[in-house]
């Protein structure tokens, strides 16, 4: 079984260190803090993230950690927490998902809590996925999707210098039920080679 999931036998590092910003798994310790993030977050989170509202209670952030966890040793998934390097203190989620660990293909997700928005905390943590996922993993290809009305979250993958690949019609649906547009970024292995924020 193991022979066929090489991506089990990936060796990962505990943590990913940015300049403000340290990227790391979430622990069971973490439930709280994320229940807490994610509550004071519903009015700009929940309009763009549909498992906001089932976060009804701080047991809910618990099993979504648990989740986490099984899906990161799977290497299916790999969420971490977005922390401040000073404190401490959750300020939102990333992860490499939608892997396909034989093309070597990633797509990177983030969030951010209300309070740390506008400071730049998703740019460095998609930075710091998308300089593991090339110089790690091997990766061929990072993408980074979102509603295509999402504005702040568009803006992420543009100042990284991600190559704005289309609009894909009616993709996926809303936190409503209704379809929307999803918005498409990528890089690529040489685009990576060439882009200047990539030197430490």
């Amino acid at each position: 079984m193991l022979a066929s999931s090489p991506a089990l036998l990936i060796a990962l590092p505990d943590e990913l260190v940015g300049q403000r910003v340290l990227l790391r798994p979430y622990r069971d310790e973490d439930a709280a803090a994320l229940w807490e993030a994610v509550d004071e977050s519903r009015a700009s989170l929940g309009p763009w993230l549909g498992w906001v509202s089932r976060y009804l209670t701080p047991a809910d952030a618990l099993a979504d950690v648990r989740r986490s966890q099984a899906r990161w040793l799977l290497r299916e998934e790999l969420a971490a927490g977005i922390f401040e390097r000073s404190s401490g203190r959750l300020l939102g989620g990333s992860a490499l998902n939608h892997i396909d660990w034989a093309l070597r293909a990633f797509e990177i997700g983030y969030w951010i809590r209300q309070a740390a928005a506008g400071h730049g905390y998703v740019t460095e943590a998609a930075q710091l996925l998308t300089r593991f996922a090339f110089d790690r993993l091997g990766a061929r290809r990072v993408g980074i999707s979102m509603d295509a009305r999402n504005s702040r979250s568009r803006a992420v993958p543009e100042r990284l210098g991600f190559t704005y690949e289309g609009c894909l019609r009616q993709s996926h649906a809303d936190t409503h039920g209704q379809p929307a547009d999803s918005a498409y970024y990528a890089l690529l292995a040489d685009e990576y080679a060439r882009v200047r924020w990539r030197s430490p």
